[in-house]
Order: structure tokens, then C-alpha cells, then sequence
């Protein structure tokens, strides 16, 4: 009988605690939302926040505040995230340096795969490869001859260590044997006004961003960085056609929560983004800055990173990316 207390009194306590969860769940969001870009404004991380944070305001009728949190490769904004209470209320929005920040550099305050919930890989597009209108050349081919002519005067701009910036510039030099040297930027809008202005001669860049100083003649594009080309970019050939077969790189864009949101908190997140991304105004936007819309299940997004994170780990160890 005392056994029989104790065990209802047990079920009585797990009952009392799931309850406030429960609540708040059920009237979740009822305040702002706070969505952080670990990257500065201006780079593709960012504009997938700005296009989607909006459209999801207007339908859950709470406002998405996108906090650009820039700082060592994306680390310290990715970390602030991990820190959040996980109640829905603090998201981030993250590209590759998210899986590659740990494998290149020894201390990172979080752990991709156990720190956060994933809740949707919103869209991928790739990079392309362009060059100041200076840079003599008009062809993939061309420049691979310059940069082994003049092994190390090249230089490409990187937006931090590991970012998407610096691993399609270390694939490129790793595939074509060449040796153009990075120089890093705070982020990817900054490297892009480093191309603009000659302070770099070549570019790895987010479509979305720089698409209007190709057409402007400001950027002299050579190749995209995927194996199809892509609407945005008429006319450019990929890497892999104009120079060098095999290259291939593709970015994706994750939506992340703090390890430990309730589940029915993931899922309608998960739901009123991909509603967001399905929208035909969103849709044409999205094309326009040469982003492929996927709005994946939280399960497959948290089935990308793992996978991303064992890709990336053989291309770092063998080309010695090491941060510290």
C-alpha cells in the first residue's frame, strides 16, 4: 500500500512538472523571437534571414528580430545561440562554418550535433567565382595558368576561417594544384567590398549578394561553383565545364534551435518557415539572389549536418586547414 502511495505521488510530481511546459507551449510565441546571424549584414547567411524573418512575422504575429552576432568565423554568434534557454524564443540561422569552426579550431564552445535541435535546411545555393575587372583573365582555364605562373601573388577573400568563402578557395587550390593566397575578412559582405575595390583580386561570393556588381561589370564572374549553372548568372559556366572537372561546392543554410526546445516548438517552427519559403513572392526572391529552396523535416536536417560534418573533415585534414 505505502508502495502504491509513493508511485502516485511520483506520477502526480512528473504530471505537475510537464504541465507549465505544456502551457507554455501551447501559447508559444507570445513575444518577439530572436533570430541570430553569426555573420555581419550583407552575406548570404543574412539574407535568408531577412527574406524569411518578415514573411514569418506576418503569420505567427509575433515579430522575428534578425541579431547579426559576427565574430570568429561565425563562432561567437553560434555559441550565444547554444547558450539561449531552449524555449523557442532564441533561433540561428548557419552555413558551413558551423561544422568546420570544430574541426579546425581545438577550442570551440559548442558542439554542433549535441548543442542544438535542427529544424530545417531552408535553402542551398553555390558560390561562383569571380575576379576585379583588373585580373587578366576571362576563363576558369585562364586563371588556374595565371595563379601557376605567379604561384602566391593571387589572393581570394575569405569571410573567417572555415567560412564558405575559404573552403571553396582551398578546394579550388587543392583541385587545381595551385597556390592563391586567402586573405580574411570579418564576414562575407566585407570580402565582397574587398573584390569591388581591388583590395583582393578574386572572389568566392554568395550569389545573392554580389549578383548586381557582376551585372554593374564591377566583378568580372569566370564560374559557379555548382555543377549545373544557375539562373541568376546567364552566360556563366561552372567551375567544373570552364577549367576544372570535379570542382564542386554547394552551400546550405540551416535553422537551428538550442538543444532541448520542445519538440511541438520545432515542429511549428519547422512548419511556418517552410510555409514561409513555399510563399510565390518568397519563391521569386529567393531565385532572384540565386538560392534553391529545400525546407527540409528536422530529421533530415539533423541527418545533413552529421554528414556534412564527416566531409568536411577529410577535405580539412588533408589540405592542413588548421586554425590554431
Amino acid at each position: 500500500m505505502k508502495r502504491a502511495k509513493m508511485v502516485a505521488l511520483s506520477c502526480a510530481l512528473a504530471v505537475a512538472s510537464v504541465q507549465p511546459a505544456l502551457a507554455q507551449t501551447a501559447k508559444y510565441p507570445d513575444r518577439a523571437i530572436r533570430l541570430i546571424v553569426p555573420f555581419p549584414p550583407g552575406g548570404t547567411v543574412d539574407v535568408n534571414a531577412r527574406i524569411l524573418g518578415p514573411a514569418v512575422s506576418n503569420s505567427i504575429g509575433q515579430q522575428v528580430v534578425v541579431d547579426n552576432r559576427s565574430g570568429a568565423s561565425g563562432i561567437v554568434g553560434t555559441a550565444a545561440a547554444a547558450r539561449e534557454k531552449p524555449d523557442g524564443y532564441t533561433l540561428l540561422i548557419n552555413t558551413t562554418p558551423m561544422v568546420t569552426n570544430p574541426l579546425m579550431f581545438s577550442k570551440v564552445p559548442y558542439n554542433v550535433l549535441k548543442d542544438f535541435e535542427a529544424i530545417s535546411i531552408l535553402s542551398s545555393t553555390p558560390s561562383f567565382l569571380s575576379v576585379h575587372p583588373s585580373v587578366p583573365v576571362k576563363t576558369v582555364s585562364e586563371m588556374i595558368k595565371l595563379a601557376k605562373a605567379r604561384p602566391g601573388a593571387l589572393n581570394y577573400g575569405g569571410a573567417g576561417i572555415g567560412t564558405n568563402p575559404h573552403i571553396a578557395g582551398e578546394l579550388f587550390n587543392h583541385l587545381a594544384k595551385t597556390n592563391i593566397v586567402v586573405v580574411q575578412f570579418k564576414g562575407g559582405g566585407p570580402a565582397l567590398i574587398g573584390a569591388i575595390s581591388g583590395e583582393v583580386s578574386i572572389a568566392f561570393s554568395g550569389i545573392a549578394g554580389a549578383v548586381g556588381f557582376v551585372q554593374s561589370g564591377r566583378l568580372r564572374a569566370l564560374g559557379v561553383t555548382s555543377l549545373k549553372p544557375v539562373k541568376a548568372l546567364p552566360g556563366v559556366p561552372t567551375i567544373a565545364e570552364s577549367g576544372l572537372p570535379g570542382y564542386e561546392f554547394v552551400a546550405w543554410f540551416v535553422l537551428a534551435a538550442p538543444k532541448g526546445t520542445p519538440r511541438e516548438i520545432v515542429a511549428m517552427l519547422n512548419d511556418q518557415f517552410r510555409k514561409a519559403m513555399s510563399a510565390p513572392d518568397t519563391l521569386r526572391r529567393f531565385e532572384a539572389d540565386g538560392l534553391d529552396v529545400i525546407g527540409s523535416t528536422p530529421e533530415q536536417a539533423a541527418a545533413t549536418l552529421e554528414s556534412e560534418v564527416k566531409k568536411y573533415a577529410v577535405l580539412i585534414k588533408e589540405r592542413g586547414m588548421r586554425a590554431d
